[in-house]
Order: C-alpha cells, then sequence, then structure tokens
C-alpha cells in the first residue's frame, strides 16, 4: 500500500482490542460511548451526545459549502431475557439478525436491572449427549429451545429473580478476542468496532500529518445500528455520508480480510455512484488495495440514513470480514486500507 496519509496500525489494533472488551448489545451502549467519547476528546474533538445515546464530532474543514460526514456504530448483537424459567435458567429474545447456532456455548454476562452482573453459558435445552443422545444434534435451534445456565446456585425461577435478574435485563455475548503475530484478529462484534477503529485512527493519522478536511466533516458513531435506525441525530445540511462498516466475506462475495471494500449494493439497493466512483478512484490514486461488492443479506445506517429522507449521498466502505454475525475474523491489511481510504475522502476535494 503507498497512501501518503500513514495509518497508526498499533494505535488503530489498541483502540479496536479495548472497544471490542466493552460489553455493547444494542440499547446498553453507554459504557462504550463514554470511552468513545474519551478517545474523541484525546483526539482534540468535543463530541455531544445525540438524544438516543449516540454521539457526533464536527471538524472544521479548509470550505464549508459541501458538509460531509462518516459514520459507524458501536453497538452489537446481543439479547435480553424473555423468560426466567422454572428451572432457574434464563429464555432470552434477539437483539439483531443471529442464528442461535452461532453463538450456542459461548459465555455471557446477564446485566442486572439491580446492578448485578451474572455470568452464564448459552446452551441448548438438552445439551448432554450421555442424558439425551442423539437429540442434541436433532432438537432445532430456536428461541423456545435454546436457554442461559447461570454460573449460580439457582435450579428455580424465584432462586433466580433473588439474583435480581428480571425480564428485560441486557445479554451480551463474550468476544473472545484473539489477535495473532500473523495478523489476524477474530473476536465477535467486529460487525463494527472494526469500522468505528478504522474512523478514529484515520482521524489520528490526518491529525499527525497535519491535513485539515477539505470540506466540514461531521463525525457520527452510532448505537442502534443493529436494529436498523442508528442514523438519527445528523444534520440536515450533509451533502455526502460515507458509512463504514465491515464487508462480508464468504462464498459468491469478492470481498475478502486483506482490503477495504467499496459496497455498491445491499438489500436496500444500490449507493450511490458517483460517490462510490470516487471513493474507487481515491483507492487507485494511493494505492490502496481495494474490492468491489454487493451484499445480499445486510443493510447499514447510510441505508437507514436515506429511508429516513435524507437528501444526500451515501456509500459504504468497511474491512472484509469473515463469517460476519458469528466469530468473527478480519486481518490488519484491510483494517489499515480502510483507514487509509477513510483518510483519503476526509481530505479529498469534490
Amino acid at each position: 500500500m503507498t497512501s501518503t496519509i500513514q495509518i497508526d496500525g498499533e494505535y488503530l489494533m489498541d483502540f479496536l482490542q479495548v472497544l471490542l472488551q466493552i460489553p455493547s448489545p444494542t440499547g446498553r451502549t453507554d459504557t462504550a460511548i463514554e470511552r468513545v467519547e474519551s478517545e474523541l476528546a484525546s483526539l482534540g474533538l468535543e463530541s455531544k451526545r445525540t438524544a438516543k445515546g449516540g454521539l457526533i464530532a464536527s471538524i472544521e474543514g479548509l470550505a464549508d459549502s459541501l458538509p460531509r460526514g462518516l459514520t459507524a456504530h458501536v453497538d452489537t448483537l446481543g439479547a435480553m431475557v424473555k423468560e426466567i424459567k422454572p428451572n432457574g435458567r434464563l429464555r432470552l429474545t434477539k437483539i439483531g439478525g443471529f442464528a442461535w447456532n452461532t453463538v450456542e456455548g459461548e459465555g455471557c454476562s446477564v446485566f442486572a436491572a439491580s446492578g448485578n452482573v451474572v455470568r452464564g453459558s448459552l446452551l441448548i435445552r438438552k445439551a448432554s449427549s450421555h442424558v439425551h443422545g442423539a437429540e442434541v444434534g436433532e432438537l432445532e435451534r430456536v428461541d423456545e429451545n435454546m436457554e442461559v445456565r447461570l454460573d449460580r446456585r439457582t435450579s428455580s425461577e424465584s432462586e433466580t429473580r433473588s439474583l435480581g435478574i428480571e425480564v428485560g435485563d441486557f445479554v451480551a455475548f463474550d468476544p473472545r478476542v484473539e489477535v495473532n503475530p500473523d495478523g489476524f484478529i477474530r473476536s465477535r462484534h467486529l460487525d463494527d468496532k472494526s469500522g468505528l477503529a478504522c474512523m478514529l485512527a484515520a482521524i489520528k493519522a490526518l491529525q499527525q500529518a497535519r491535513r485539515r478536511p477539505a470540506q466540514r466533516t461531521l463525525v457520527h458513531i452510532s448505537n442502534y445500528e443493529e436494529v436498523g435506525h442508528g442514523a438519527s441525530g445528523l444534520p440536515g445540511d450533509l451533502v455526502e455520508l460515507v458509512t463504514l462498516d465491515m464487508a462480508a466475506v464468504g462464498e459468491g462475495q469478492a470481498s475478502d480480510e486483506f482490503h477495504t471494500t467499496i459496497c455498491l449494493k445491499d438489500s436496500g439497493g444500490p449507493y450511490h455512484a458517483g460517490l462510490s466512483a470516487r471513493l474507487r478512484g481515491l483507492a487507485q490514486a494511493e494505492g490502496i488495495p481495494y474490492r468491489l461488492d454487493t451484499y445480499p443479506h445486510y443493510g447499514s445506517d447510510g441505508e437507514a440514513y436515506w429511508r429516513a429522507g435524507a437528501d444526500a449521498q451515501v456509500a459504504l466502505i468497511g474491512p472484509g470480514v469473515d463469517a460476519s454475525h458469528s466469530y468473527e475474523r478480519t486481518h490488519i491489511e484491510a483494517l489499515l486500507a480502510t483507514s487509509s481510504l477513510a483518510a483519503a475522502y476526509i481530505v479529498s476535494e469534490v
């Protein structure tokens, strides 16, 4: 990669790992938002909370005629307590679009409204092969067959309630973050903490290079993307919005874990062709490794922004993430490429 804007890879990876370790299922993102708020302050950006709990900051540009924005989301997949079962275990309701088999056997934390944090594991309700035989594999992975086994002495509804747990309490699945010497990072919730880390790394790189944005640039961190309405609180004068979110890697996709991807179309239709073409041109000019792709089962805050009636050009870029909405993985090369493209965009002229 020959980009003229140098990204601090160590900063990028360190901040990403910090973010990944902070539980932030949609609806319970305050701790993660506070950490991002602090990070923006360390970069010299004063941010403000939106009414829904997201963040907005503004970077003064060389011009203010065509204001633009960058957005990424800090909320992740998760769950809430649906029912406290007679055996003291918990039935859940999903937050976001994932399949139960992708989190089966995972450790989790139950954040009781009482303030207690109770550890447990998500299991199929007939989990022991020695007890249930072939039925363990045959049982359908649906809501009524999944349960949280709490790591407390409880075998009744009343005993579980005595822990302070109630219907509606949030549940976060363990990220299991691991970075290896070859540059791979695997963890849950790279969607979209990887995109958010890339955005801040781009801002830091521009500050170190003493480069100002070409236009006034809004920095937006949303906290309801996984349920479809994160793109709120954005000002009405934006002319362009670039969404930073993960690129879907898998069979039939052009994206991979070593490039940034410019998504041209997702389940909501095509993104703005002109803005996408500009991003492609920037990647080519800067020698940034990129791919072009479309995602059939995907939506973003950029799409939600449009559906809310925004009259702006919208594009989507992001690092390739394998096994999205499962136990995910990406590579430092994709993260650096995405950060470089975001930085090149911020300083680019129309």
